[in-house]
């Protein structure tokens, strides 16, 4: 020290001032990083604090956050994984994943969200890997970054393929393209639910970090300099700050919330940073170059390490903790979705209602495999497709406002389908009979459904759920395209572009049909109407031309003649009019005066089809048809004035003279049956159309039809389903389904009801039997169980008292018995291949059989005794079903798919009825008009106690299979006399031995899983049985009544039981446990008998009078 120098110095804390002397407060606040969050100066000192969820470390300078270990949850294009950074711990969540780029997370309802840009898809799963579903699946094209609002619920996430920022429910409903104007390519996103705010970075070509109220709106730019890639984004919440990293500048930067204070934490050693996270005082990020997780401290860039590397290929990280998603911020739309209808977004400090995208008006269009919309809400007018499933060839469209509905035509499913316009409630509206429904049209006044037919040449209406559908125009049509209706007028109008191409018009009730333009037509493709101008407008695709006129065809003007290579689809909507272009690939608009304005909506869209402005404004007046539905039984059809509606009836069903009621179902129908479905054809009407019995869970059918005369009005379908082997009956408008005979049958191919007797009567080729019940499937008995190799049709003549069947075993034949077996001949049994149908004609007192031959097919007719054989019909392919009515015998053949016609006697003019019916199997014709004929059975069922069967010109009494007719020859016991019982695990069936035909009789017991051991007690009359899959034993009446459980508790495996009729007890065996056991018959009083020295006990029996 030099002599007479004083050096001053201070305190910590405090430091010197430039006079030398005096010493002031340091402000360690003022240091970056000197508290890990918030720092308060004091004079000589500073304490540092955190804010909620987080603690103060024992350094007193850093801040823990409270709660779990943290976790990095990373993107890996093939899986998404989690690492534990202090740990390098690695496990695999999610994998087999295509292209997983960006993800998020949401705590408390433990899911994990990540996009994949080779799907196209936003996904979502729980945290532990499960329950994993779509949540975004349409209009997606490079989803390259997402993020959730863990207090509002919602999903936001960016597409730099179609250039937008869209938000949706947790669950991808009610979505809405929030962001498009001024954005190029959108890729990192992070939200701030606390503070109502969405940043993003955009790397197009002005590349810019912005930030938007979650509303979309106040939106800033905050840095627009200095960028190239800016890549990952992440928020810090404690520290208000947010932290970017540019993939070409190979920086990472952080700056506060608006953008200010902007600085660089790390420049050097980032080859490609692709994603950023942060966690405490700590930065996390994935680089491609490295392939490799880092991090380093958000202050200095200091301390960098390397969490993970040699990773297939990082992509977006987040730190998965609570303190990520902290749960302080306020839920501003609070527990009624802020009151709005649809979604509610938050917006600085409050909150907006919002639609989601396309809700109020949009052009709807259809391209074969899927239906897309372009909104007019935001000017952009991008398409986005419609969620739905199997579209296979969409053509024609229509839609209903008041219920949201868009209605489709697929022409490859040959069906018309529905869905709300989001896609959901998807479902089939009409989806039989149909060939090629090309063109649709909605009564949004009465809510019909009218669509055309291009292959069965017609022009049906229906409800718009697909009920009461019936033929409108069925004449002189020639593969009609389009249709559309005018309610407010009653008319409808429809293009045809057959050999003669034509637009015509008629009532929406098919009165006063018209050709009202039929000159320099060649393929009328689309129509339109404009209600307010009361024009139609037309394209034809091969003249090339848009066109229009009055609505009775005068005053008719080419609108657009040129550059337009194939028009399709055509609408109206205000003022412009838009269409749809095969060749040019395009949707276009125009002004609908005058032609010009033209602008392209979008273009290369392959397949378009059908084009329709959906929107809240279509006319609404009062229709005859809105009072008492216009005083209609069935449907109320709109009609031209003066008449202004008539009342029409469901397919097949005539209207009565009143004008008003329709008949209660058809009076003469063919019913037949395909493996799938039974159908009816009416032959009241001047046309041929079927109509489905509605069913419900019906497969595969070799039917016969019965109609009841008392009292059911409507009559009753009975069939046979080959796959479940069961007879079912339902009334013909489907009701009252039930099944009348379900055990004991396998294939049975033949049916026939005798409606007379009221009994049913079936062939079964698999047991070799022909057996008869009583309608409701009860009093069952075998007839015929001999000499029968593979009888198929049975025919009855109930006055005669005679049943015939067909047999195409080996020696194929065609014999006769009465119809309780007895009598039996053969009628015929040469030169026969495979005779199918059969038919009695009553009033020609002949038989007629079809012969699917192997040399030539043929129908052929013959006396009731055989004799007099000839053919009718040669050659036919293969013929399986045969019936006659009236003058005319219908048959349905396998190979041409189709329903014949020819007169029964000569077998000449032959028609087709309908074709075009694959799977086609049994055919009936039915005549309600016809008289049913006297019951020979009718006077107190003949006298007998069970079964009275008619035979020839007299009746006899019958008992059920196995029990024989008392010696007074009218009256039987409930069982045989000696018979034998026995199990097969699922079922308990008996054989009589008082009769020779030995068939197995099913014991009617409920739920039986695994009988193995049975036995009976023939005083009670009960049987006894263990069933080994519940572990109980049970006791039942042989008829199925009072089963009653006697033990369930302490069995294992009963294999044995036996029952001591004399002393009322029972005894059974247990190989699970070992033992014999011994009980009264109702289960008291039970007792162990043997316990040792028994391995495996099985049978067991015993002999009471012996003891």
């Amino acid at each position: 020290m030099s002599r007479g120098l004083v050096q001053c110095t201070c305190h910590t804390g405090y430091t010197l001032t430039q006079d030398g002397k005096t010493c002031r407060d340091v402000d360690e606040c003022a240091d970056e990083g000197y508290c890990s969050q918030g720092c308060t100066n004091i004079e000589g000192g500073f304490h540092c604090w955190c804010v909620q969820g987080y603690e103060l470390r024992p350094d007193k300078r850093s801040c823990k956050a409270l709660g779990p270990e943290p976790v990095l949850l990373f993107a890996n294009r093939i899986d998404i994984r989690q690492v534990l950074p202090h740990r390098s711990e690695y496990t695999l969540l999610l994998n087999n994943l295509e292209n997983a780029i960006a993800l998020d997370f949401h705590h408390s309802e433990e899911l994990v969200f990540w996009s994949d840009v080779t799907l196209d898809r936003i996904m979502r799963a729980s945290l532990n890997g499960s329950n994993v579903e779509e949540v975004v699946s349409t209009g997606l094209e490079s989803p390259g970054g997402l993020a959730i609002d863990w207090i509002h619920n919602k999903l936001y996430w960016t597409d730099s393929g179609t250039s937008r920022i869209e938000v949706a429910n947790l669950d991808g409903t009610q979505r809405k393209v929030l962001l498009w104007q001024r954005m190029e390519k959108p890729r990192a996103i992070a939200l701030h639910p606390m503070e109502g705010k969405i940043y993003w970075t955009d790397w197009g070509n002005m590349p810019c970090i912005e930030y938007a109220n979650m509303d979309g709106t106040n939106r800033k730019i905050i840095a627009d300099t200095h960028l190239f890639w800016p890549n990952g984004l992440t928020i810090d919440y404690a520290s208000h700050r947010i932290y970017w990293v540019d993939a070409k500048h190979h920086v990472i930067e952080r700056a506060d919330l608006d953008g200010k204070n902007r600085k660089a934490v790390i420049s050097q050693g980032l080859p490609h940073p692709f994603a950023i996270t942060v966690f405490e005082d700590s930065l996390y990020w994935t680089d491609w170059h490295t392939k490799s997780i880092n991090s380093a401290n958000k202050f200095t860039g200091k301390n960098q390490e390397v969490i993970r590397n040699k990773l297939h290929f990082p992509m977006d990280i987040h730190t998965l903790h609570p303190q990520r998603q902290p749960a302080g911020g306020r839920n501003r739309c609070g527990s009624n979705n802020g009151g709005c209808s649809h979604l509610c977004l938050p917006s600085n400090k409050t909150y907006t209602c919002a639609c989601p995208t396309g809700l109020d008006k949009f052009l709807l269009f259809t391209r074969r495999t899927d239906i897309r919309r372009i909104s007019f809400d935001n000017e952009d007018k991008l398409d986005d497709v419609i969620p739905l499933a199997d579209i296979r060839n969409a053509v024609a469209l229509d839609w209903d406002s008041s219920e949201r509905y868009i209605y489709w035509t697929d022409v490859t499913t040959d069906s018309i389908n529905r869905a709300k316009w989001d896609g959901s409630k998807q479902e089939v509206v009409v989806d039989t009979s149909l060939e090629s429904p090309a063109g649709l049209a909605i009564d949004w006044l009465t809510h019909k459904l009218y669509w055309t037919d291009a292959g069965t040449d017609r022009i049906e209406v229906s409800n718009t759920d697909g009920s009461m559908r019936t033929v409108l125009i069925w004449e002189n049509l020639d593969r009609p395209r389009d249709i559309v209706v005018d309610p407010i007028g009653g008319f409808m109008y429809w293009t045809d572009w057959g050999a003669n191409p034509k637009i015509e018009r008629a009532g929406m009730d098919a009165s006063n049909r018209t050709v009202i333009i039929s000159t320099n037509l060649t393929w009328p493709n689309g129509l339109a109407i404009d209600y307010s101008t009361e024009r139609l407008y037309w394209a034809d695709a091969s003249i090339k031309t848009i066109e229009y006129g009055n609505f009775d065809g005068s005053g008719r003007q080419v609108l657009i003649g040129s550059q337009l290579p194939h028009p399709f689809g055509l609408t109206l909507h205000e003022d412009r009019i838009y269409w749809t272009d095969w060749q040019s690939k395009s949707i276009q608009s125009a002004d609908k005066l005058t032609g010009l304005d033209r602008r392209t909506l979008a273009e290369n869209l392959e397949n378009l089809m059908d084009i329709h402005m959906f929107h809240h404004h279509r006319t609404k007046v009062q229709t005859p048809c809105s009072v008492n539905n216009g005083g209609c039984s069935h449907l109320c059809l709109l009609a031209p004035a003066p008449k202004a509606s008539s009342c029409a009836c469901p397919t097949g069903i005539n209207l009565q003279a009143d004008g008003k009621t329709c008949t209660h179902a058809m009076n003469s129908f063919l019913v037949f049956a395909r493996r799938t479905d039974i159908r009816m054809i009416s032959l009241d009407i001047p046309y041929f159309a079927d109509v489905v019995l509605p069913v419900k869970g019906v497969r595969k059918f070799s039917m016969e039809h019965h109609y009841e005369c008392f009292p059911a009005p409507a009559g009753k379908v009975y069939w046979s389903d080959s796959t479940l082997k069961k007879i079912s009956r339902a009334n013909i408008n489907g009701s009252e389904y039930e099944d009348i005979i379900s055990a004991g049958l396998m294939t049975t191919d033949g049916l026939a009801v005798d409606s007379v007797g009221r009994k049913i009567y079936w062939t079964d080729t698999g047991t070799n039997r022909i057996e008869v019940a009583n309608l409701n499937g009860s009093m069952r008995k075998v007839l015929v169980w001999q000499n029968l190799d593979s009888p198929r049709a049975i025919a009855l003549f109930h006055e005669m008292g005679y049943m015939y069947w067909t047999d195409w075993g080996e020696h194929a034949k065609l014999e006769r018995s009465s119809m309780d077996g007895s009598d039996r001949v053969v009628l015929i049994n040469n030169n026969l291949g495979w005779p199918n149908g059969l038919a009695v004609d009553r009033a020609g007192s002949q038989l007629l059989w079809a012969d699917a031959h192997t040399e030539v097919s043929r129908i052929e007719a013959s006396d009731l005794n055989g004799s007099n054989r000839r053919t009718l019909v040669s050659p036919v392919q293969h013929p399986y079903g045969l019936t006659l009515l009236g003058p005319h015998m219908y048959w349905t053949d396998w190979q041409s798919r189709s329903i014949h016609r020819a007169d029964k006697d000569t077998g000449a003019n032959t028609i087709t009825v309908r074709s075009n019916l694959p799977g086609l199997m049994d055919i009936q014709a039915v005549d309600r008009a016809s008289s049913l004929g006297f019951n020979k059975c009718g006077r107190r069922n003949g006298g007998c106690s069970h079964l009275c069967l008619p035979r020839h010109n007299v009746t006899s009494c019958a008992c059920p299979t196995g029990i024989l007719l008392k010696s007074d020859g009218r009256s039987c016991d409930n069982l045989p006399e000696t018979f034998l019982l026995f199990s097969n695990r699922v079922s308990v069936r008996r054989i009589s031995l008082d009769t020779n035909d030995h068939t197995d009789v099913y014991v009617p017991v409920p739920e039986l899983h695994n009988v193995i051991s049975l036995d009976y007690d023939s005083v009670e009359r009960k049987l006894y049985y263990t069933d080994v899959s519940l572990d109980v034993i049970r006791r039942v009446n042989l008829d199925g009544s009072n089963m009653e459980t006697v033990i369930s508790q302490g069995l294992k495996t009963t294999d044995g039981l036996a029952v001591d009729w004399v002393a009322r007890n029972m005894y059974w065996t247990d190989t699970g446990r070992n033992t014999i056991e011994v009980a009264h018959l109702d289960g008291t009083s039970r007792k162990v008998l043997v316990n040792n020295s028994l391995d495996e006990p099985r049978a067991i029996a015993v002999f009471p009078s012996k003891g």
